[in-house]
């Protein structure tokens, strides 16, 4: 009943911390929306990763809160996430790519024009101890992934 934390489990530990972030997010409309705020990282005795976050937009104040552990059984890295700014959850799996620097998570979520849904991806970004960034993409219908959030992240 009792997991132990795998390699996959420390990797997470990097991000512990306390943070503050700039992120850019294109609209669908052609806007950029700028945010920036703070993120607190901590785990639960090493098996996941809770992320908590809150921030300023040209919207106003919204807070967030992602989890990220791996299942072992299911081999990958699992989690989720959900915003003040949204109705719905999303649900990650995930794996590290062969640098083990970038954890990119895979999501299904609406479609930002507000009709069905669309593949996403998460992308942390490990640059050292005290910076990493995030990518977030969406696949067109067509197949082609488009970048629509970069955020950089900053150890207070």
């Amino acid at each position: 009943m009792f997991s132990q934390p795998q390699s996959e489990h420390e990797w997470l530990e990097q991000l512990v911390g306390e943070w503050k972030f700039e992120h850019e997010c294109s609209m669908p409309d052609g806007s950029i929306n700028q945010a920036e705020g703070k993120m607190t990282c901590r785990t639960l005795n090493g098996m996941w990763l809770l992320s908590e976050s809150s921030g300023e937009s040209e919207e106003g104040a919204w807070s967030s809160l992602m989890s990220i552990g791996f299942d072992p059984k299911l081999g990958h890295y699992v989690g989720t996430f959900m915003g003040s700014m949204m109705a719905n959850i999303w649900h990650y799996q995930g794996c590290l790519d062969e640098s083990k620097t970038r954890l990119q998570l895979a999501a299904e979520g609406p479609k930002f024009e507000g009709e069905g849904t669309a593949h996403y991806r998460d992308t942390i970004i490990v640059i050292d101890e005290n910076n990493w960034r995030m990518t977030s993409e969406m696949q067109t219908d067509d197949g082609e992934w488009v970048q629509f959030m970069s955020g950089k992240h900053t150890r207070v």
